[in-house]
């Protein structure tokens, strides 16, 4: 069973991972109305924005796993709680 936590967790955080990049490309299109700075074949992007981007990326990224972490560890928690009681 402890596979399949982990498994679970490794899945729950890569879906997270995905949502939290689309928004956050979401998020940089409407403030600023251009495309975030990705690839390399953008070179029209500033190095202060594509900085910008980096970091804005990282803390949203940060964030994601963290949650994501404490969530499978509160899951892990109350499904061992569970098999006790039973």
């Amino acid at each position: 069973m402890n596979l399949f936590f982990k498994l679970l967790g490794a899945g729950v955080s890569l879906g997270a991972g995905f949502v939290g990049s689309k928004l956050v490309n979401k998020g940089w299109e409407k403030a600023t109305g251009n495309k975030p700075p990705t690839g390399n074949d953008d070179m029209e992007a500033s190095l202060r924005s594509a900085l910008s981007f980096a970091l804005i990326s990282a803390v949203v990224s940060t964030l994601i796993q963290v949650l994501a972490n404490r969530g499978t560890q509160r899951a892990i928690a109350r499904f061992a709680k569970t098999q006790d009681i039973v």
